[in-house]
This record gives C-alpha cells, sequence and structure tokens, in this order.
C-alpha cells in the first residue's frame, strides 16, 4: 500500500530501526531517534543495493518519488544510480577544494611561513577585498586571462588603484603558478596580460618632496581634529618617518623616553633598529603615555586597545585634512619626504639617511645593517630634521643647514 503524509508524519520511532514501504523500492526508514531517511532499493549487476535519496522532512514524498523515478530511468538505461551519485559527490567535493578561494588559502597558509604577520594579513585582506567576491567560487581550472582581466582587474582599474591592480595580479599569478604545482591548473592566465595593464606612476608612493609642500602638509597636520592617539602618530611620521607599520605597531617597551630612543625590530628584515628620538618627538610620546602607556601598544585601536591602531589611520587623518592619498601624499611617504629634504636641503650624507631609514647600505667591508652604524651621526640628524620642520611651519626662509661637524 501506497504511503501518504499522514502515516509518514505520525510514524513514531520504535525500539528498533523500522520501514515504511512506498511503491517500486522506495521506503521510508524510520531510527530510534526519530529521524526519517528516503531510500530505494534496487538491483544491479545482479546485487541488491540501496539508494539514499535525502531526509524528510526536507525531502517530502513527491520529490522522494521524482527521485526514485529518475534513479529507475537511468537503470532502464543500464546505469547504476548509486555510481552516478557518487561522481556528483566528488564532483562537488572537488569544485569545493578546487575553487580559486579554497586554493588561494591552501596557497597562503604555505607562502606566509617565514613572512611578517602584518605582510601576510595584507595579502590575504587584498584576495578578500579585490578578488575572492568576483572569481573565488571558479574552479581553478577554468581562469582564463579574460576573466582575471575583466572580472578583476578591470574592477580595481576603475576604482583609480593602478598599484592595487598590479598587486592583485601578482597575487593571482602565484596561487596559479600553486595551482599548477599541486596538479589542479596548467596555465597562469596572468602570463598572458603582460602589458595590458596601464602602468602605475612610479615614485612608489605619493609624497611631497620639496620644503614649500612640506610646509603645507605640516600646517595641514597641525590643524587635524581627530582622536588624540591618531593625531600623535601623525605628528610623529615625519619626524620618525619609520615604516607606518611598524609606527602603528610600536610597543612601549621598545621605547626608551630617558635615552630618547626607539628599538624595534624591522618587520621585512627581522633586524634590529634603532630611532634615535629628538626632543619633539619624546615630548609628544610623553603626553601620550600618559592615555596609553598603560596598555601594550604606543597607538592602541579605537574599539580594541589590545590591538594596534588601524593601519590604515595615517591615510585616512591625510584624507582628512585634505591629501590625496593615492595622488598627493600617503602615510609612507613621509619616508620619501625626509630622504629627499635631509640630502637636498640639509646635505646629510646618503648612508646616514639610509641607515636611519633602515635600508641596507653598501661599505667596504660589504653590507652593512646595524642598528647602531652612524649612531652618533643620526642623533644629530634626527634632531636637526626635527628643528627644521618646525622651522618650515614658522615660515622662516628656507636656508641650508649644514650638519654638525662631528669627531
Amino acid at each position: 500500500m501506497p504511503l501518504t503524509d499522514v502515516r509518514i508524519r505520525t510514524a513514531k520511532p520504535a525500539e528498533k530501526p523500522y520501514k515504511l514501504s512506498d511503491e517500486r523500492g522506495l521506503f521510508l526508514f524510520v531510527s530510534p531517534s526519530g529521524g526519517k531517511w528516503w531510500r530505494m532499493k534496487y538491483r544491479f549487476g545482479g546485487k541488491e543495493k540501496q539508494l539514499s535519496l535525502g531526509v524528510y522532512p526536507d525531502v517530502s514524498l513527491k520529490d522522494a518519488r521524482d527521485r526514485r523515478d529518475e534513479a529507475r530511468k537511468l537503470l532502464a538505461n543500464g546505469i547504476d544510480p548509486g555510481e552516478v551519485k557518487k561522481a556528483q559527490k566528488a564532483a562537488i567535493f572537488a569544485a569545493s577544494t578546487n575553487s580559486f578561494e579554497a586554493v588561494a588559502r591552501e596557497w597562503h597558509a604555505t607562502w606566509k611561513v617565514g613572512k611578517s604577520e602584518e605582510h601576510a594579513k595584507k595579502v590575504i585582506a587584498r584576495l578578500e577585498r579585490d578578488v575572492f567576491p568576483w572569481i573565488g567560487k571558479k574552479p581553478v581550472s577554468e581562469i582564463s586571462p579574460p576573466v582575471v582581466l575583466n572580472n578583476v582587474l578591470r574592477r580595481i582599474e576603475q576604482r583609480g588603484y593602478s598599484e592595487t591592480t598590479f598587486r592583485a595580479k601578482g597575487a593571482i599569478s602565484q596561487v596559479m603558478c600553486y595551482a599548477i604545482a599541486t596538479g589542479r591548473a596548467e596555465r597562469d592566465p596572468c602570463q598572458d596580460l603582460r602589458g595590458v595593464l596601464a602602468s602605475p606612476e612610479r615614485g612608489n608612493y605619493a609624497a611631497v618632496t620639496t620644503p614649500a609642500e612640506a610646509r603645507k602638509l605640516l600646517l595641514a597636520m597641525d590643524a587635524f581634529k581627530g582622536t588624540y592617539t591618531v593625531r600623535a602618530a601623525l605628528l610623529l611620521a615625519p619626524l620618525l618617518f619609520a615604516r607606518i607599520g611598524e609606527l602603528r605597531t610600536a610597543k612601549w617597551t621598545e621605547i626608551d623616553l630617558e635615552r630618547a630612543e626607539w628599538r624595534y625590530t624591522v618587520s621585512k628584515t627581522k633586524t634590529e633598529h634603532l630611532v634615535p628620538l629628538a626632543k619633539q618627538a619624546v615630548e609628544i610620546l610623553r603626553d601620550l603615555h600618559q592615555l596609553t602607556g598603560h596598555g601594550v601598544y604606543v597607538f592602541p585601536g579605537a574599539r580594541d586597545h589590545e590591538k594596534p591602531m588601524s593601519g590604515g589611520a595615517i591615510n585616512v587623518a591625510l584624507r582628512r585634512i585634505g591629501y590625496d592619498t593615492g595622488k598627493e601624499m600617503t602615510g609612507h611617504g613621509f619616508r620619501a619626504m625626509a630622504r629627499t629634504l635631509l640630502a637636498e636641503e640639509l646635505h646629510f650624507p646618503r648612508e646616514v639617511i639610509e641607515h636611519q631609514l633602515a635600508h641596507a647600505v653598501a661599505d667596504t667591508l660589504g653590507t652593512a645593517y646595524n642598528r647602531t652604524k652612524f649612531l652618533k651621526e643620526r642623533r644629530v640628524m634626527m634632531q636637526q630634521w626635527a628643528d627644521y620642520l618646525d622651522r618650515l611651519k614658522k615660515g622662516a626662509d628656507i636656508v641650508e643647514l649644514r650638519p654638525t661637524k662631528m669627531g
């Protein structure tokens, strides 16, 4: 006798599992826990088999009969419906594990070993923001040059971020190379996009590099009305000209206000670095210590004081005071500003400037990368630099200040 919705709905669990038969091999399996599963009994190749058709009530009586009829059509054509279902499951699993996003996350987990945490976070965040929404679900084997170009890169270009476009393309290329190495793709589509994109404007990061431009920027920064923490970070950025990632994650344990020093490990090179602090920087830090000195970070996050300030806080502040961070000035641009003006206006030696920037500098013994190299000269330079910035803000005539003779 065929099953009815009422009979299925009112079927109660028993001490042992039992079956409620329908027609043409279909039956409902009722477990002692009350679960109800649709199954179909059939024979193929002389063997009796069962095919799972879903769970009641997610699969209704009508749906179960439709699935049974589809399976019987396969049997009529000499096809085992159980094997078809296995193949379908395998295809779904392959699609989920071979999607671009799945492969990208697998690649990232391997690639990030040995990289700085901040850099690794930036790379995955870029993929999550600019790539996964558009091609994340596509199998890597179906990622073609037009898919990358039209679905991802052109979208970024339309926002006006040419440098980001190239960075996204580079990340996609690395993921595809990993997919090739693991046997899930045959070619990197980014190789066919050479010359297609407009080259990003060089100079790396937007920066002001003349005394007049620097004066205008410094006065605008003085007028910034944001939070005290972000304001302090903004005012310290030109005085210290460290990488913004290093500045925003600075810890109070790294700073010695009595010795006027900031010692930290450079994330890119894992080397120790020392920043002599001018009296102007010490003054800002002493004031800030009263607000954030009880915590770990010099510049704690606005929402979570256990984490450092947001990576985009400085650029947001620059935009609030009227600067286009894509074309005029960016947080990283304070390094270019210092490098240029220290050399052209204050005439400090290149090697002293480069050491303060935490760059490797070749010398007669090879590559020097010592946190105490030129320390005496750098102390003098950092104070003269801070004094020079004060002169600019006061509107004094730009005069050459040659470094103090050091013996």
